[in-house]
């Protein structure tokens, strides 16, 4: 079957309610389901049966009813009713269900037909709107997902541990699970750079462990935080169909690499990516990088949100815990990945018979924050970084403080030991996460774009853990380490 689209011969971004009714009726849709994220960052469903036009109609033009109080800690349940009003440019057809059935993404809406404030999709919604009116630019952003799928210990073809990055078959034993994931991921509305086996694979006793990532590609910031909840949902149903654990968990065994989910993210105006300027990193970049910076601690609280993210953010693991930036460096918070900023026809040069010109290979150009994990309330992550790029871009002298937090140097040689001193370090806990967030929510909550139940909501939550000073009290207990993160496998 086409794809939506590719049936309407449309772009996602123009579906009407009448596109998606002829669709549905063309194709013999069975089943319509309502997808929407509740408090805890993960994905919901509703399903209705399509039995007539009448009813389908109805259901497009007025949405459903549903339990806020059951979905948000944060909902009375005396008054606890809410609107879920599907996103036409969101939907697409299942490819796990039984029989022909169409997905939609939706919005929260009260009981008085107006946007949930405090809803995911609302609060990055939010922040893109404050950033816009503040400064004219756009956000653009995307996830690198990294993952592990746990399996039996097979014999054939060993690897060694932590050699597992840019592996292939048969060496990398899920191959095939992966590919399979970014060709569901592409045709749901997902937009998939690349994939490829990460340096994570160990085993453990008879069990094996093999790590992935799946990169995706730029887009508006609302759309990025789609696309990252529906992939984590495709690679855990294909992970339940081939009858494997996949875990987004931050940290499965010390000493072994974790998984992050690094966001990469460009300013842009009128089409045009503003995170270059005459060939080098511009001034609107390393203002949005300074803000990224200064408000790298209370980040966390949306992007390190379980006790484990600690167990990752530690020395010598390709994470980061000091608060810097550098060019290409894998172990600052935030790095400035190769952007074909200075390249020539590199293609041309490989292959001289090639009479094509140099493309504007600088529009890739993006920055990338690497302390968060697959724990992360993407919407609430994305937010986050939108209003820090806002705050970088709006405060004074934030070109001077990136050049002070500018490291050209591995942060983990000798040269970085006298540097080190001077830099802040990243939470080492989410009690301390939550202080941060404590200490900026002004900054957060201004435009109106972060409500105070959001914040209240997200301290309480990360204060429940009790964390203070785990890793020191854990130090050297393996045991208590693995039931720790056993308990928070599938939370991410």
């Amino acid at each position: 079957m086409k794809t939506i689209a590719e049936y309407l011969n449309k772009k996602p971004e123009n579906f009407t309610k009448s596109d998606l009714i002829r669709f549905i009726d063309k194709n013999n849709i069975r089943m319509l389901n309502f997808r929407y994220v509740g408090g805890d960052g993960k994905l919901k469903t509703l399903n209705f049966v399509v039995t007539d036009k009448a009813k389908l109609d109805l259901l497009l033009s007025a949405g459903e009813r549903v339990d806020g109080s059951s979905l948000f800690p944060y909902i009375d349940a005396g008054s606890s009713d809410l609107y879920v009003i599907p996103r036409y440019k969101t939907a697409f057809i299942n490819p796990f269900s039984a029989f022909p059935s169409i997905d939609i993404m939706c919005a929260y809406y009260t009981s008085k037909g107006i946007p949930l404030p405090n809803a995911p999709e609302q609060v990055v919604k939010n922040a893109h709107n404050s950033l816009k009116k503040a400064t004219g630019l756009t956000m653009e952003a995307m996830g690198e997902l990294e993952y592990y799928i746990l399996y039996p210990k097979q014999a054939l073809y060993p690897v060694n541990a932590q050699t597992g990055y840019h592996g292939s078959a048969p060496f990398t034993k899920w191959e095939r699970l992966r590919e399979e994931a970014v060709d569901i991921i592409s045709k749901i509305g997902g937009m998939v750079k690349y994939s490829h086996a990460e340096v994570g694979h160990t085993t453990e006793g008879e069990l094996e462990m093999e790590q992935q990532e799946i990169e995706l590609i730029p887009s508006p910031v609302e759309d990025a935080a789609d696309q990252v909840t529906l992939a984590k949902w495709v690679l855990r149903m294909l992970g339940y169909k081939y009858g494997v654990t996949v875990t987004f968990a931050p940290k499965i065994l010390v000493g072994h690499a974790g998984s992050g989910l690094h966001i990469h993210t460009r300013l842009v105006k009128n089409g045009k990516n503003m995170m270059v300027a005459n060939g080098e990193l511009s001034e609107t970049a390393m203002k949005a990088i300074t803000g990224y910076l200064t408000l790298a601690p209370s980040l966390t609280a949306f992007g390190n949100t379980i006790p484990i993210s600690y167990l990752r953010l530690v020395p010598h693991q390709e994470a980061p815990t000091n608060i810097c930036w550098g060019d290409r460096n894998r172990s600052g918070l935030v790095r400035v990945p190769l952007g074909w900023r200075n390249s020539k026809n590199m293609a041309k040069d490989v292959n001289p018979e090639e009479k094509g010109s140099v493309n504007n290979f600088y529009q890739n150009q993006t920055v990338e924050f690497r302390c968060p994990d697959g724990s992360a309330d993407i919407y609430l992550l994305l937010a986050g970084l939108t209003v820090a790029a806002r705050h970088g871009l709006t405060m004074k002298d934030s070109l001077a403080l990136a050049d002070k937090l500018y490291v050209d140097v591995n942060i983990f040689s000798d040269k970085f030991k006298s540097i080190q001193k001077k830099l802040k370090g990243l939470p080492t806990s989410c009690a301390e996460s939550a202080d941060n967030l404590i200490a900026d929510r002004k900054i957060y909550e201004a435009d109106g774009v972060f409500s105070a139940r959001v914040i209240e909501g997200t301290v309480s939550k990360l204060q429940s853990y009790r964390d203070r000073n785990l890793s020191e009290k854990l130090y050297g207990k393996k045991s208590e380490i693995q039931k720790l993160v056993e308990q928070y496998l599938h939370y991410a």
